[in-house]
């Protein structure tokens, strides 16, 4: 029997890890009220009564944070209050489930079952998800009343039932009076998302929940306020950022009946079929309410209208017609995904239809860790596999992405053994080196591996960059106290070879952010408009991917003084300019260019506001030289009679790209006169005794002098 006292606590998500599990955890204040203890059985009480056991959090006093399962079974969603009190279990003698679809024949599910319940606390009527085997309702335990799974539990999987049939035909055992309802249990068989399958979006996922919750769940609140409640919410950002996820989870949450139309299918080439299909869905919809319909890739179905397009602007026409009517139609909820949000209809995009319009972007770090922590929830991982160091080497990669890396990582694992095997780092490495982000393929230099410690000199050049980007990002509050913007862009400009591009990609890996290189002249194009449509792809990609680095690299081929270039350059030059002039409000992204020709771009370029931070990469002195030739040897097996000083004073007016040249000369020479004296077998099997001594230096140097 439960106490009759317990302490009333506001619900929120589960940690990702704890999904499926049967786990409350509670905070240190609420532990000290109720007097327990971590493991400890808790009843938690809302519509129904469920059992959970006690793990702690370091949230306020007044949560408790519980999986999906723990609040279907106990009739409530995130936000609602329960009341959570102790509660004593037995042990198990007996335990039978049923699950609601039929499991694999080749599965040994008693097995599966019994793992999955291990140690957790249960009642007679809950629903508890099982990995490889869905839904599963808890048909009879013995003892009655709460009881906790053990090794000697005798756990039984009885055949699957429908929750879905309506008629009686299900066994009567199959669904105690108590239980959640019917449509539920069909949700988590069909939707099969919940809030803890979504990592690294809890923003974006607040935000979809408070345009469709309160819509679905207390229309009468919007009434009394004399408004009407929102109708659709539009979903936007690259593919495989959990846009349809997030749509799933929130259905599946709210108990709502769901529909997934996929733009593509409602095409038909009969004239009014594609309506007609619309016109049904939307029907279907009105007559489950409450309900929530999904119209994937919208664009699809919804771009702009054109005289050239007659069904496309029927289809668009009819869309129209139908979220104007949504307010005639009960609990319904649209929402719209798309990778293409500038190319949907502008008409669809104002209020009254899509409502609100949420960006679903490339997750940080800290999400990137949640997202991995989600896909390797139940995989036995190495103890060399950290998910801090793979989270922080995965820039650009989306949630699909990161499951692409953790399935191909598990692969990897079998490969190597089939008898228990463990996902190790070795195996995350090789999936490294198979899977792309694919959120940042086209331009992506991604992750640049060199630091401010691998430039050499070019110290003043360092500390205003990082001034320039790196502090705007690390001291938001700074600039916001000061009412101060930080620079749209910056422009690196000196003579060839002196490490601008280097600088670049050093900026990117010390300030963590993703780094878009693009190459001037790949952006030109002699058909009207590509060239401009090209810039706007560019910058779209870098919102997506904020925060971001935009390197033009040779920005003068690209944006010459107009009217002394081509058409093309002066379109390229209109369209930079319009999208650095949207830069002051996204301090997440950052445009850098290079030139060694600065007189030679437009001066409408260069004023404040757009690359107005201009920042010189002259050739180096003799220090800088010294500290260059360091970098570049670094690792090199050097003679103690070669002297980086004496070198960096006979090498006055090199560049850091002639450095490097030098270096890389005098390393072939040490490999070809060791290779010669020894021949290939010896040589091969003396490798680490080669040198490179200041006589390869001084021949590359007379070879390079003999060229200039």
């Amino acid at each position: 029997m439960s106490d009759e006292h317990g302490v009333e606590l506001t619900v929120a998500g589960a940690d990702k890890r704890d999904a499926g599990r049967g786990v409350a955890r509670l905070p240190e204040p609420a532990r000290r009220r109720l007097g327990v203890l971590s493991g400890d059985p808790v009843v938690v009480r809302g519509e129904r009564e469920t059992v959970a056991k006690v793990w702690p959090t370091d949230d306020g006093d007044d949560v408790v944070r519980i999986d999906a399962d723990t609040r279907a079974n106990a009739g409530v969603n995130v936000g609602d209050t329960v009341t959570v009190a102790t509660t004593s279990v037995e042990e198990a003698g007996i335990v039978s489930v049923r699950p609601t679809e039929s499991p694999p024949d080749d599965s040994d599910t008693d097995a599966l079952v019994a793992d999955a319940l291990l140690d957790r606390p249960i009642r007679e009527g809950e629903r508890v998800h099982v990995d490889g085997l869905g839904v599963v309702v808890v048909s009879l335990t013995d003892p009655d009343g709460p009881v906790r799974v053990v090794e000697d539990t005798e756990v039984t999987v009885l055949p699957g039932i429908d929750l879905d049939l309506g008629d009686g035909s299900a066994p009567e055992d199959a669904i105690p009076d108590d239980a959640p309802d019917a449509e539920a249990g069909e949700q988590a068989e069909d939707l099969g998302a919940t809030y803890e399958d979504i990592g690294g979006l809890d923003g974006e996922l607040d935000m979809v929940r408070e345009m469709i919750e309160l819509p679905l769940s207390e229309p009468d609140l919007f009434r009394r306020l004399g408004i009407d409640p929102p109708k659709g919410v539009l979903l936007y950002g690259p593919p495989g950022t959990g846009k349809t996820l997030i749509a799933r989870a929130v259905a599946n949450e709210v108990d709502a009946h769901f529909r997934t139309i996929s733009g593509p299918e409602v095409v038909s080439k009969y004239k009014g079929e594609s309506e007609e299909r619309l016109r049904e869905a939307f029907e279907a919809a009105e007559e489950n309410a409450p309900a929530i319909l999904f119209l994937d890739e919208i664009d699809s179905i919804a771009g702009q209208r054109d005289e050239d397009a007659d069904m496309e602007n029927r289809v668009v026409a009819q869309l129209l017609t139908l979220l104007d009517g949504l307010e005639d139609r009960g609990r319904v909820v649209v929402i719209g995904a798309t990778n293409r949000v500038d190319s949907i209809d502008p008409a669809l995009r104002r209020g009254g239809r899509f409502d609100r319009e949420i960006e679903i972007g490339v997750p940080d770090e800290t999400g990137r860790h949640e997202i991995l922590e989600v896909h390797t929830r139940g995989m036995p991982l190495g103890d060399d596999v950290g998910l801090d160091r793979l989270a922080a080497r995965t820039h650009g990669f989306v949630g699909a992405d990161l499951q692409s890396l953790v399935t191909e990582a598990a692969m990897s694992a079998l490969r190597r053994t089939r008898e228990e095997p463990v996902v190790a780092r070795e195996d995350f490495e090789a999936a490294l080196a198979a899977v792309d982000p694919s959120a940042m393929r086209e331009y992506v230099a991604e992750s640049p591996g060199v630091a401010f410690d691998d430039v050499g000199g070019l110290a003043e050049a360092k500390d205003r960059l990082t001034e320039a980007v790196e502090w705007p990002l690390a001291y938001t509050e700074l600039f916001e106290a000061t009412k101060t913007d930080p620079p749209s862009g910056v422009l690196l400009y000196g003579p060839p070879g002196t490490g601008k591009t280097l600088l670049a990609r050093a900026l990117a890996g010390e300030s963590d952010v993703n780094f878009i290189h693009v190459a001037g002249p790949e952006l030109l194009d002699k058909y009207v408009g590509e060239s401009e449509k090209a810039v706007r792809e560019v910058f779209e990609r870098a919102r997506q991917a904020a925060p971001s680095i935009v390197f033009f690299d040779e920005i003068d081929a690209i944006a010459g003084r107009r009217g002394e270039t081509g058409e093309a350059t002066e379109r390229v030059v209109s369209q930079l300019l319009t999208e650095l002039d949207g830069l002051a409000e996204n301090p997440n992204l950052v445009v850098l260019a290079a030139t060694n020709r600065r007189d030679a771009l437009d001066p409408a370029l260069l004023r404040p506001g757009r690359l107005e931070e201009h920042i010189e990469v002259p050739d180096p002195d003799a220090d800088a030289r010294r500290e260059i030739l360091a970098v570049h040897t670094r690792e090199k097996p050097i003679a103690d009679d070669v002297s980086l000083v004496d070198l960096a004073a006979e090498t006055e007016g090199f560049s850091g790209a002639e450095l490097d040249a030098l270096v890389r000369d005098a390393s072939m020479r040490a490999i070809r006169a060791f290779a010669r004296e020894h021949g290939p077998d010896e040589a091969t099997a003396r490798a680490d005794e080669v040198l490179i001594g200041t006589d390869h230096f001084e021949a590359a140097l007379a070879e390079l002098d003999r060229h200039d």
